[in-house]
């Protein structure tokens, strides 16, 4: 099952500073039928303002991943961590039994992210963050694990969930493919960049692409493409 979902469908919600456009429902947005993708419970496209941002607020019991698209996001957390996250890279936040974190761009030019939370195998344990740097030519052609689960995933940012979080860039004309380890995974998949086919389903940049019951995917790059693929169980 391959489903289409545009970025014109999505949740929306303008608020000046934060532009975000919601996969899931999310906030006040609520679609019955967007509620998560097996474990994903969050997709948020959000545009930030330069010099604007998440002030500080508490979550618990969530794996939460940004992916930084454009600009750079400057994580500040209760358990002391800082750290600035840019373009092309990723950092992942374990809340467990409870965290307060804020999310800035400090930027002189506006920040995009992927927002992501999977919800975790187990409730409670002591909150964690971590970060660090995903080379985007070390991902051409091939889908890397950027966070995750699965224990041969050791370059990945971890995760305390049965998820991957993978990113791939591919030419215009090029094919990429992903074999879920079993065909009921739920796979999710957004263009950053660029549009895509996917079987007969042809997708363009921030579009959804809800996939489930495929024992393999092929990708194909009709643009230049950068993706975000979400694996979860």
């Amino acid at each position: 099952m391959i489903e289409h979902r545009p970025f014109e469908s999505l949740g929306a919600a303008n608020h000046g500073w934060l532009d975000a456009h919601h996969h899931f429902s999310f906030a006040g947005y609520h679609d019955p039928a967007r509620v998560n993708w097996g474990a994903l419970r969050v997709w948020n496209d959000d545009v930030i303002a330069a010099q604007s941002g998440f002030p500080t607020h508490s979550h618990q019991d969530m794996e939460i991943i940004t992916y930084v698209r454009t600009g750079a996001i400057t994580h500040r957390d209760s358990m002391g961590n800082e750290g600035r996250t840019e373009a092309g890279d990723v950092q992942v936040m374990s809340a467990g039994r409870g965290v307060a974190h804020s999310e800035f761009n400090l930027e002189d030019e506006e920040t995009t992210i992927f927002q992501i939370w999977i919800i975790p195998t187990q409730r409670g344990g002591e909150p964690d963050w971590g970060a660090r740097e995903f080379p985007k030519g070390d991902r051409a052609g091939a889908f890397i694990p950027l966070a995750s689960g699965a224990d041969n995933d050791e370059d990945a940012l971890p995760l305390r969930t049965d998820a991957r979080v993978l990113g791939a860039t591919i030419k215009a004309g090029e094919s990429v493919t992903y074999v879920p380890r079993q065909a009921d995974r739920h796979l999710y998949l957004v263009p950053a960049t660029g549009r895509i086919r996917v079987g007969d389903t042809e997708a363009k940049a921030r579009d959804g692409v809800a996939i489930t019951k495929e024992e393999i995917i092929t990708i194909t790059a009709l643009e230049d493409s950068e993706l975000v693929l979400v694996d979860a169980a």
